[in-house]
């Protein structure tokens, strides 16, 4: 049995920065959970089963990819799964902060859970969903920021 990994997220929408951390997971990892989290403090401008859409349109050529959802628990879906670890990105020092309190909990509810953290590509350091969103929202061009699948529907969403 290979290694399994799950690389969680709101993917609100799946920017080139998800996409190069999840590139460069597959190749680490036998087998990848892509997973859409419902997280329901925010307010998503794509529901998860759009997400979820846009996700497998982006990852199809990645062979050992499987995209999918969950709401509750990350350690509940990683026993689910039987994963090894999940990766995270980090674009800042910021993320790093949050991200090692969520590791540090996950670990209390489940020793058996790895996280491997991944520095984000620097051409994507900056990037976020929520800028993406605000440029789109206003006409902006983003086709440096998001695969042309994500483009498409961002302008669908915003007409």
């Amino acid at each position: 049995m290979g290694k399994i990994a799950i690389v969680p997220g709101s993917f609100d929408p799946v920017t080139l920065g998800h996409l190069d951390i999840i590139k460069r997971a597959a190749v680490i990892f036998d087998e990848l959970h892509v997973v859409v989290l419902n997280n329901s403090s925010k307010k998503p401008l794509f529901d998860v089963e759009e997400r979820m859409e846009l996700l497998r349109k982006v990852t199809e050529d990645i062979a050992n990819v499987q995209v999918s959802s969950f709401q509750g628990l990350l350690v509940d879906y990683a026993a689910e799964v039987n994963a090894d670890a999940v990766v995270r990105g980090l674009r800042a020092v910021s993320d790093f902060e949050y991200e090692m309190q969520i590791t540090s909990m996950n670990r209390v509810l489940s020793e058996r859970l790895e996280t491997v953290f991944m520095m984000t590509n620097n051409q994507y350091s900056f990037l976020s969903s929520s800028i993406v969103k605000e440029v789109a929202k206003y006409g902006g061009d983003i086709s440096e920021l998001v695969p042309v699948q994500v483009k498409e529907a961002l302008v669908r969403k915003f007409q």
